[in-house]
């Protein structure tokens, strides 16, 4: 794991402070939070981003806009380079008030990525002409929707259920198994879910297979290996898949 630096978020002058960051698979970052706002932009691998109330799978080309004061924490997929973006409260002000993933095109790749080569601002006008440009083009990217609801600090054992599936989203670990390794009958689970989540458990898992899915398909995994790899047949995933986002797997990633 490779840190550089922080950057200095007393300096409210800078229109924007980057960072660059390397981490490898399995590495989790404890939830914690910023003044700033901030862009998580995974050029490479895989991450998922959590909040107090929802889990963000971000694949690579994607992105995560965090409004100053939202608590996170990161688990890394896949090994990961991550170039982060922070902006300064009284711009951040000026863009959206809630967590989204964003779509991450070539202009604002090039822009994020000479953004933290440019970190030493050697060049000011160019480095703040940069920043601008990158702040019209986060607010002009396409939002995209797999999201899962998270059930904050409720329970321990739910959480721990959480983030056992999302380790590990085959259907062929059953509900009991899950139960079991956290402490907890199926009853009290069920009922855990249903207060904490307003859906049962099998939904849920749906929506952490769902967002797997999808960050692998984003990636160029085949269908027959992601379905196989969460317990479906090709079909069947097929079917479900269709069934929650309107298309078909293959549509999905052509679209």
């Amino acid at each position: 794991m490779a840190l550089a630096a922080p950057p200095d978020l007393s300096n409210t002058r800078m229109p924007v402070q980057p960072l660059a960051r390397t981490y490898v698979r399995g590495h989790f970052v404890e939830p914690h939070q910023h003044a700033w706002g901030q862009v998580l932009y995974a050029m490479s691998g895989v991450m998922w981003v959590q909040t107090p109330h929802e889990a963000l799978v971000v694949p690579p080309q994607r992105a995560v806009w965090l409004p100053p004061g939202v608590a996170h924490g990161i688990r890394v997929v896949s090994d990961l380079e991550m170039r982060n973006i922070y902006v300064p409260p009284h711009t951040a002000a000026t863009l959206e008030g809630t967590v989204q993933v964003l779509e991450v095109g070539r202009l604002l790749r090039e822009l994020i990525l000479n953004l933290v080569e440019q970190r030493e601002q050697s060049d000011r006008p160019y480095y703040d002409a940069l920043a601008r440009l990158a702040l019209l083009e986060l607010g002009r990217a396409r939002r995209t929707l797999i999201k899962v609801p998270m059930p904050g600090g409720s329970d321990r054992r739910l959480m721990n259920l959480c983030q056992a599936v999302m380790d590990s989203p085959s259907l062929d670990i059953a509900f009991e198994q899950h139960a079991e390794h956290v402490g907890a009958s199926v009853r009290t689970l069920s009922r855990l879910f249903q207060a904490a989540l307003g859906m049962g458990f099998a939904q849920w898992r749906r929506d952490v297979q769902l967002a797997t899915a999808v960050a692998e398909l984003i990636q160029g995994v085949p269908v027959s290996v992601i379905a196989r790899s969460l317990g479906y047949t090709p079909s069947s995933f097929s079917d479900m898949f269709r069934r929650a986002l309107g298309v078909a797997p293959s549509q999905y990633v052509a679209r």
